[in-house]
């Protein structure tokens, strides 16, 4: 009877913690979410891929990680901070570690540490679209 009890209870957690990741992602996807794997220290031996949903808000770039109990953003990164410095196919055992398809950027800059994004062809077309747009009210001086 005692096992039981356990079982169901363990269960009923195990349940809930899955509708709650469950809710979590379709509500990211549903207010714009992109899939996108992430990995910060990439010049680190160990450093590995970590799977979210990126969002645009305005200026900044977000990132939800997707195993994570937190209600906020897990990564938050300013457009002016961003900089491609490289493009490249996943190679090896990456491939398996980000969404179908994608191109990982290496993206840094001086306020900030260098970073890889692996996202899909989709995704990495609007997301240089908005990396390489001018902010909102913001004017381009023109050479005249």
């Amino acid at each position: 009877m005692d096992i039981a009890i356990v079982v169901l209870a363990l269960l009923l957690v195990l349940l809930v913690v899955s509708g709650w990741y469950a809710l979590r992602w379709l509500r990211m996807r549903r207010l714009g979410g992109v899939s996108v794997a992430l990995r910060w220290q990439p010049d680190r031996e160990r450093s590995g891929w970590h799977l979210g949903i990126g969002r645009y808000q305005g200026e900044e770039f977000v990132w939800y990680r997707v195993w994570s109990l937190r209600t906020g953003p897990d990564r938050v990164f300013r457009r002016e901070n961003l900089q491609v410095a490289d493009r490249r196919e996943p190679v090896g055992n990456e491939s398996y570690a980000v969404p179908a398809g994608s191109t990982v950027l290496r993206c840094g800059s001086a306020r900030q540490e260098p970073i890889e994004i692996a996202m899909g062809p989709g995704a990495l077309t609007g997301f240089l679209s908005w990396l390489e747009s001018a902010p909102p009210g913001r004017r381009i001086p023109r050479a005249s």
